[in-house]
């Protein structure tokens, strides 16, 4: 089967071509620095880390340029309410939301630029649409460059919204001479006691709209693969974004791709709602990499209601996958991943990055690994492993890798397992005596402090369990 994705522009499944041969060019939708992250922003930074860790194994090489939108009307309110720097504000952000990314396991991108270094970018995609005809700086003086929308028949393709039936854009103030209330700011004119930069218009800073397609064609080229980002970037970010770089003559992204949303009860998890759920308030229910599995097990494009319960189904499904490569190697010794993967699976992810359905290939591995295992089929065995593990490196998921291995993460596992030692050769001794009530009580009081104990035929095992 070929790659094929939804592409959100054609509304269909198309099959990807990359725009050069053994390369593809990808443009994801970073955060905007206000706040640090919450388990809905990161949902998109796992889909698109899946998406570029299989495009690789295709034999791509992926440039991923990922941004940090670092000025916002957001910023700027923050750091007023704080009383301090509006950079202080996006530079602490920007360091949670790297630790959030670095922590389940997204490879970094291949370039990760900033809005405000790129305000040359800015003010010459600003000039090119102004001498076209499709931009122009307010009549008032007040340094505000307006996109005016009218001047682009194709507006409204992407959202599939015809432009009559559009309100008033809401990223500007209507009063400050615009020519029509649907016209979007690209660059908004200085106020008191608010950071500015030099233009030919006056000083102001960037439209959010404009940064990402000056950032997208710096690096990327002026036409580029494939542009991420959450569903609720459609309208009016994305759609703008292609407005603005197609009307200046750039071809733009070929493909555009958007993860659905992340919610709770039913409503969009945001700041506003105050249901947000904070990365190290979750993790401290589940390790990082049973959250990248919990966010990462349904298709890319589907809505995940957040509940505690699915989390932890989630995490228990991956302790199984866990679980059995542990077990297995104990019998059969190290064993490196698969050169390839199974066919099925490669079809799973092929067929627009369907991981639910590859994930099914991967618990059917274990399955039949776990029954390998029971009838001492050892060379079966080691199979399971490696097809396995194979699989799981490409979602990012190997425990066995040096990216999980140590199992919390926390660097003190060597000092863990040496405690517990130590339990259990006190739980041996009272077995030994025949003091079962001694035995059962110590393996109960690790089970307390999270330390799960299981008997085997090689001697008991252990491993720690959250939630």
């Amino acid at each position: 089967m070929s790659l094929r994705f939804y592409d959100t522009s054609a509304r269909q499944v198309r099959d990807f071509t990359p725009l050069h041969q053994g390369c593809a060019s990808l443009y994801l939708c970073g955060a905007t620095v206000q706040a640090p992250p919450h388990i809905g922003h990161i949902r998109s930074g796992v889909n698109f880390d899946i998406l570029r860790r299989w495009l690789t194994y295709k034999g791509l090489d992926v440039t991923l340029c990922r941004n940090v939108t670092d000025i916002d009307d957001k910023i700027i309110r923050v750091a007023q309410a704080e009383n301090v720097q509006w950079w202080a504000v996006a530079e602490r952000n920007q360091r949670a939301f790297t630790a959030a990314y670095d922590s389940l396991g997204c490879l970094p991108p291949s370039v990760e630029p900033r809005a405000t270094g790129h305000v040359p970018e800015m003010i010459e995609l600003m000039r090119r649409l102004i001498d076209r005809g499709h931009a122009y700086p307010a009549a008032d003086d007040s340094g505000d460059v307006y996109f005016d929308v009218l001047s682009f028949p194709a507006y409204g393709s992407l959202s599939n919204q015809r432009v009559d039936q559009m309100r008033a854009s809401a990223d500007s103030d209507s009063d400050r001479a615009k020519r029509d209330p649907r016209d979007f700011a690209l660059w908004k004119g200085a106020r008191p006691g608010e950071p500015s930069w030099d233009t030919p218009w006056g000083r102001g800073r960037p439209g959010w709209h404009l940064e990402c397609s000056a950032m997208a064609t710096k690096y990327l080229g002026t036409t580029f693969d494939i542009h991420g980002g959450g569903l609720d970037l459609v309208f009016p970010h994305h759609e703008n974004e292609l407005a603005q770089s197609s009307a200046a003559g750039d071809g733009f992204a070929r493909y555009w791709l958007h993860n659905g949303l992340l919610t709770m009860s039913g409503e969009k998890m945001s700041k506003s709602l105050g249901n947000s759920l904070l990365i190290p308030e979750i993790l401290r229910k589940v390790r990082p990499v049973e959250l990248r599995y919990y966010l990462g097990q349904a298709h890319y494009r589907s809505v995940i209601d957040y509940s505690d319960d699915a989390l932890r189904e989630a995490a228990a499904a991956y302790q199984r996958i866990e679980g059995f490569l542990t077990r297995a190697t104990e019998v059969t010794g190290p064993v490196e991943p698969a050169y390839r993967v199974p066919d099925s699976f490669a079809a799973a992810l092929d067929d627009d990055l369907g991981v639910s359905q590859a994930l099914a290939v991967v618990h059917g591995h274990v399955r039949d690994g776990n029954t390998a295992l029971t009838e001492g089929a050892k060379e079966r065995v080691a199979d399971h492993v490696a097809q396995a593990r194979a699989m799981l490196a490409v979602l990012g998921l190997d425990p066995l890798s040096a990216q999980w291995a140590g199992g919390d993460g926390s660097g003190l596992r060597d000092v863990v397992d040496a405690l517990v030692a130590v339990a259990l050769e006190q739980r041996q001794s009272a077995r030994a005596r025949k003091d079962y009530a001694a035995a059962d009580g110590i393996r109960d009081r690790l089970l307390q402090a999270g330390v799960a104990v299981e008997d085997t035929p090689r001697g008991p095992r252990w491993e720690l369990r959250r939630g």
